[in-house]
């Protein structure tokens, strides 16, 4: 390798930091002390999970106040406070939020869900990006709300799970730069994935979204037929080349917003560094949608353009919807079917609707269960929303 070769690379790697890296990072998480998960039989229901994992949230708030972390402690009792939306037009009320899953040590983990899993016939499982922790949870949640919101205006037998149920990458880190978190949490979206269509009504829809770094790890995730579409949005790329080389049988999507700078990133890999092809490009072959004038951290703001393509892609209407444009005629590369009827991205950013991915063997690293058997402890789940 040339002189100039080597240079380029170190400039094309330096880029793809720079560009990562780049929003505010959030502060690191305090080494608060916090009890061991709790542990509930496979049999356990999702009410029972709620409630266990609720004591263990506040016994990690009272833990953290004694050891005078007190902005971890207020953090904690206010994601054990906040309330779940209501269903569609019954009024808001306070109460309790349901948490599949928590661990309160480092980082933190937790699985909340907003909605009745024992009625839900459409889920959305978030997949967030990097430096999502307990500490910036709130901003996480924020979008699950939204989108829950969207989707039980049109379906109120819908249901939003918000899974940080990972080890998200830190903002200004070598981890955001490669697959290597992906992996590990790809090893417990899987088998969560399996424990939660256990707790679904027959005939159930999951569809995953998954933003900025979340997208490497959605991409690394072999789903079952209970999933049936995935969402990339935001994303620097997945390592795949094209999205019929993930692991699933589901319909994958790819969008983003104008404003968003993830765009300026290089879409280039240099041995494990850097993510590869675009998905937003024709030649990755995801189906488009349209995310308007999205930022990096904006996909699910209320009344957003694309947060009602994200629930337009969960809830799968029988109807076609408008083009980007209303009174333009889409081009063929821009284009929604009546099955689908999402709409779609201008044709700049368009890809060809692609066929049904081919499903893969799962790539045979060991899966940690994520809802706890009988003698296991539960085990969990953004460029700030990176």
């Amino acid at each position: 390798m040339t002189t100039g070769n080597r240079i380029r690379r170190t400039l094309l790697a330096g880029l793809v930091a720079a560009a990562v890296v780049f929003p505010v990072s959030a502060a690191a998480s305090p080494q608060a002390p916090a009890p061991s998960p709790a542990v509930l039989a496979d049999s356990a229901t999702a009410q029972e999970r709620y409630a266990a994992n609720l004591d263990n949230l506040m016994e990690a708030a009272r833990r953290a106040q004694d050891a005078g972390h007190v902005t971890r402690s207020a953090k904690l009792r206010a994601m054990a406070g906040a309330p779940a939306p209501a269903p569609y037009g019954a009024p808001e009320q306070a109460g309790p939020a349901g948490f599949l899953a928590f661990d309160g040590r480092g980082r933190g983990r937790a699985v909340e869900v907003l909605g009745d899993l024992d009625t839900a016939d459409r889920i959305a499982v978030l997949v967030p990006g990097s430096d999502t922790t307990l500490d910036t949870y709130a901003r996480f949640r924020e979008g699950a709300v939204a989108l829950q919101q969207r989707l039980r205006a049109d379906h109120p037998r819908s249901a939003v799970v918000a899974w940080l149920g990972y080890d998200t990458p830190g903002t200004v880190s070598t981890s955001v730069l490669t697959a290597a978190r992906a992996d590990l949490a790809a090893a417990e979206l899987e088998p969560f994935l399996a424990r939660l269509r256990d707790l679904m009504v027959d005939g159930a829809r999951v569809s995953l979204l998954c933003h900025s770094y979340g997208s490497v790890v959605c991409a690394r995730t072999t789903t079952g037929s209970e999933v049936t579409d995935i969402a990339l949005y935001g994303s620097p790329g997945t390592r795949a080349g094209s999205a019929a080389e993930l692991p699933t049988g589901a319909r994958v999507w790819a969008g983003r917003g104008s404003e968003d700078w993830i765009g300026g990133v290089p879409h280039i890999r240099l041995g494990s560094v850097g993510f590869g092809t675009d998905p937003v490009e024709r030649a990755f072959g995801a189906r488009p949608f349209d995310a308007g004038t999205a930022g990096h951290s904006d996909y699910l703001k209320p009344g957003s353009t694309s947060l009602a393509s994200l629930a337009r892609i969960v809830l799968g209407p029988p109807t076609a919807a408008a083009p980007a444009n209303p009174g333009a005629r889409p081009s063929p590369a821009a284009r929604t079917t009546p099955a689908d009827g999402v709409p779609l991205a201008s044709p700049r950013a368009a890809a060809v609707p692609a066929t049904p991915a081919t499903t893969l063997a799962p790539s045979g690293s060991a899966a940690v269960p994520f809802l706890s058997a009988p003698t296991a402890a539960l085990t969990l789940g953004e460029v700030p929303h990176a």
